[in-house]
């Protein structure tokens, strides 16, 4: 695989039909080797302005363009993006750290995700009501809200900027994304499919720089009428009250800290090993990962043996080498992190079964690791671990693991493992989350609801839902 691989680009910033180098250019590290692999142009001011003044011109007439032939050319983007998925793969392993594999399905799903937007806005249907009049007639329509400002994270890189920008392009809307410093050349991947697909000039535009600099100046620009966030919860409060400021609607998709419930019924091996498999997806960097493992008091002991035998076998490494299951770490903080959560766990009685350290010197390498006995004033009972870190507790009655799994403010998704159908019928009913997965593991695709509720934001970026947020009602009455 590596011999393969295509040198790894640089990435400048899009704005209005072209390429442009930034103001200043920052490095873009491989964290399985620490080495700067490429430079990452950043976006001044004038940038700014400038790709907010383009999605405003270009709105006025993307605005028209039929839903038909917005559906086309994305799906012309659509099938580009799967015919390059080859090469995007290799960069986003490179720029990010998980698997090549992993990497490659992301890819693909993105295609998947186009094409099912680009089917839905053509759904956009209005209505007639009934009038109390025969002279009155009255019409309700669907209109793009207007230019949309898209934050996205380093963890998906493709994955969340192109739900956003789908949504967006699909119902009407132009957009200003703002993509990861940490990722870029993945998000810049995305951009080229829909301009070589024949997107015009000012409807999609890129941009990079200092996070917060960037988002105060979209959210108050009079040009940007929709906000959408993918990224943790204090930052998510923070720009949905700027954008409450300025009355902009927003969509937020924030941290979670996912309670597994598995319950005694349920078949432990099976669970443990989607769970485990799950955990330790993408190095555990993942806000719909599992986080707090709960466990009934009779099937705690096997779902333990299982989970940590699954755990031990995972082979960590470059992402790019044949077999390897995780990579490392998106960052050095990233790493830290674990570190100091381990710490904390371990200074409070919590047991390390496996992992708990730093893998190798060189990269951002973190042993998947299992902690047991930890207690809830441990740190990572209580914070997003978002890495390879799974604490597994056990509980005595359904009440119990309800109580726990609800204890939080987060509520983004939720797991849980039983045979039981009235059990799983009172989870639907009694966890908090805006996703819960039952007996497998379903969320995620384009075509169902990705959400939360609680500290873990508002609106969806998935389903018919998440064409709401980028659609207003206008209502019509007409006397005739």
């Amino acid at each position: 695989m590596s011999s393969s691989v295509k040198p790894y680009p640089d990435t400048q910033i899009y704005i209005d039909g072209a390429w442009r180098a930034g103001a200043k250019t920052i490095a873009v590290i491989d964290p399985a080797t620490e080495a700067e692999i490429g430079r990452l142009s950043l976006a001044s001011e004038q940038d700014l302005s400038d790709a907010a003044s383009a999605a405003e011109r270009a709105f006025r007439e993307w605005r028209k363009v039929s839903p038909l032939e917005r559906s086309k050319l994305m799906r012309r983007a659509a099938q580009l993006l799967r015919d390059r998925a080859d090469d995007i793969a290799a960069i986003m392993t490179r720029e990010q750290g998980k698997p090549f594999g992993e990497a490659k399905l992301e890819t693909l799903a993105g295609g998947d995700t186009i094409d099912w937007f680009a089917e839905e806005g053509r759904r956009t249907y209005g209505r007639v009501i009934p009038s109390r009049s025969d002279a009155v007639r009255q019409i309700v329509t669907r209109e793009p809200v207007g230019p949309v400002a898209a934050f996205t994270p380093w963890n998906f890189p493709l994955n969340q900027a192109v739900r956003k920008v789908s949504a967006a392009l699909a119902s009407g809307c132009t957009v200003v994304l703002k993509g990861p410093e940490e990722t870029p050349a993945s998000c810049a991947e995305l951009v080229k499919v829909f301009v070589d697909a024949g997107l015009p000039a000012g409807v999609l535009n890129l941009v990079f720089g200092v996070p917060a600099e960037v988002s105060s100046y979209l959210i108050a620009h009079p040009a940007i009428r929709k906000i959408s966030f993918t990224g943790s919860t204090p930052v998510g409060k923070l720009l949905a009250s700027k954008a409450g400021e300025h009355m902009k609607r927003a969509t937020m998709e924030l941290g979670g800290h996912a309670p597994a419930i598995v319950f005694a019924d349920a078949d432990v091996p099976r669970a443990a090993k989607l769970l485990a498999s799950a955990k330790f997806r993408n190095a555990g960097q993942v806000c719909i990962s599992p986080t707090r493992f709960m466990v009934e008091d009779a099937a705690y002991d096997e779902f333990v043996e299982h989970f940590v035998a699954t755990a031990r076998a995972i082979k960590v490494g470059n992402g790019l080498e044949d077999g390897v299951q995780m990579g490392p770490l998106a960052n050095d903080r990233r790493l830290a992190a674990m570190e100091r959560l381990v710490a904390d766990a371990r200074e409070q009685g919590a047991k390390v079964l496996t992992g708990g350290e730093r893998v190798g010197r060189e990269g951002y390498f973190f042993a998947p690791t299992v902690l047991t006995d930890v207690p809830l004033s441990a740190r990572i009972m209580n914070e997003e671990p978002f890495g390879p870190i799974a604490p597994i507790s056990r509980f005595s009655s359904y009440q119990d693991a309800i109580v726990e799994a609800n204890r939080l403010p987060y509520g983004l998704a939720a797991y849980a493992y039983t045979r039981s159908s009235a059990t799983s019928a009172a989870l639907s009913d009694d966890v908090e989350t805006g996703m819960l997965s039952i007996n497998h593991h379903g969320l995620a695709l384009p075509e169902t609801p990705f959400g939360g509720v609680k500290d873990s934001g508002y609106g969806s970026e998935g389903g018919s839902e998440a064409m709401e947020a980028y659609l207003v009602t206008k209502f019509v009455t007409e006397h005739r």
